[in-house]
């Protein structure tokens, strides 16, 4: 009776393949691909939505046109059994289960069952009523979130009865690597990398690598990677596996470890943790337009005094991070600074800075606690500044230092009771990672 959702729509396992480029369309300056690891179409995805209900798809290997032939069976298999209502806007419990065609009688028997566990009064557009019949048996399923739907089902001689269960989730790994010639971005979209993938990458590497100042042209990366869909296809997010970053000469790696007590961590191959004290940088992408010295030229005042931090140049409202764990000591209106935060750490001897701020973020004042990453403020140009950018000083003990110096020690490593299970979780996923190569193309 209560049979998963997913398996009456979709009994196969098909691997999804990718789009072939044309071999006359140039490629763009930017970017040398190495390798199309994901796939990048919307076609691809969705059909995606009818084929993820098996094991986790090899995305490295190659697939032939005729096995996107299978999906016509799913598709005849899904409109005898399947009726299925998107909720729109101003669409109500009863209007969507009336068009799956149940009565009102028995629309106001299924609400009063579902009530215990999930009020149909709290239905939202956008969501999905689904309605499956198989051999004289008919289940209800609305899709309360993407971890868990509400299942309404009808015992003989009880009338309807409801539970919360667990939406599946449909995994598969996929492998990309790309070089870098002007943005890390493109060349993450050409091996077919989402935003969300390269901004993770980006966070497991941000306390090795300041992405404002580093990057250099031939820049590389490797990345193994998980994609996470919900049981109708829609992409839920993405977990890297393994990483692989080479900087300047400098090669960075960094393997995703789970503790026992299931809090997960990025280590480099020798057990040390990839996050430190401090991020290198509390804008993720800008450029540095003015570093730290002890005589300079103010552009607006026109005389030379010190600049005792450094100016990140960005776009008007670009999120602003606290470069570490601390308190907010400082967060109002200070001079030619404008809208300024200063944090002082949780080893108490140091500080950071923040001025020229468009606003603040969320919960932003004075005693409130931050974590390292938090989002402290947004880039404006208040108070004494020609442009939008960031000014930001690091200090010890009062006295402002050269931000661009400051040594970060990094957190604890993998525990001891743990070290030999990451060890060989590492060395299978540094394999894979460095395996040869396989593009996906039509056959």
């Amino acid at each position: 009776m209560q049979q998963d959702f997913a398996s009456r729509v979709g009994q196969e396992n098909v691997r999804p393949s990718v789009s072939k480029r044309s071999p006359s369309l140039k490629q763009p300056l930017s970017v040398k691909p190495v390798m199309l690891g994901a796939a990048g179409t919307v076609a691809a995805l969705f059909m995606l939505t009818l084929l993820l209900v098996g094991n986790p798809v090899d995305a490295s290997v190659p697939t032939t046109k005729e096995e996107w032939l299978k999906v016509k069976p799913l598709q005849e298999l899904e409109a005898k059994a399947l009726t299925r209502v998107v909720l729109q806007p101003g669409d109500a419990a009863v209007s969507a289960l009336g068009k799956l065609g149940f009565p009102f009688a028995e629309v106001m028997e299924m609400s009063r069952a579902s009530k215990p566990v999930f009020s149909l009064r709290q239905v939202r557009a956008g969501q999905a009523f689904s309605r499956v019949d198989q051999d004289s048996q008919v289940d209800v399923y609305y899709e309360v979130d993407s971890e868990q739907r509400l299942h309404l089902f009808a015992s003989e001689g009880n009338g309807w009865q409801a539970e919360i269960t667990p939406r599946p989730v449909h995994r598969r790994q996929v492998r990309a690597s790309g070089v870098i010639e002007e943005s890390l971005f493109s060349a993450a979209v050409e091996v077919g990398m989402d935003e969300r993938t390269t901004m993770n990458l980006i966070d497991i590497f941000s306390w090795d690598v300041d992405f404002a100042r580093d990057l250099r042209s031939g820049d590389s990366f490797s990345v193994l990677y998980e994609e996470q869909f919900d049981d109708r296809g829609k992409l839920l997010g993405t977990v890297i596996l393994v990483a692989e970053f080479n900087n300047n000469g400098e090669t960075y790696q960094a393997i995703r470890h789970t503790h026992a007590n299931g809090d997960s961590e990025y280590f480099s191959p020798d057990g040390s943790s990839m996050r430190k004290t401090y991020l290198k940088s509390p804008v993720k992408f800008s450029r540095i337009s003015s570093r730290f010295s002890t005589s300079r030229k103010h552009p607006v005042l026109g005389y030379t005094r010190a600049h005792r931090g450094v100016d990140y140049a960005a776009a008007t409202g670009t999120p602003i991070r606290a470069i570490g764990d601390g308190r907010v000591v400082f967060s109002a209106w200070k001079g030619g600074y404008g809208r300024f935060v200063e944090i002082r750490h949780t080893n108490s001897a140091h500080s950071t800075a923040y001025a020229h701020l468009r606003k603040y973020g969320r919960g932003i004042k004075r005693g409130a606690k931050v974590k390292q990453g938090q989002i402290i403020g947004y880039v404006g140009m208040s108070g004494l500044a020609t442009g939008p950018h960031l000014h930001f000083e690091f200090r010890v003990r009062g006295r402002a230092t050269n931000p661009l110096a400051v040594k970060h020690a990094p957190a604890k490593p993998v525990p001891a009771s743990e070290m030999a299970a990451f060890q060989q979780t590492a060395a299978a996923m540094l394999g894979q990672l460095s395996a040869p190569m396989v593009a996906m193309a039509w056959e």
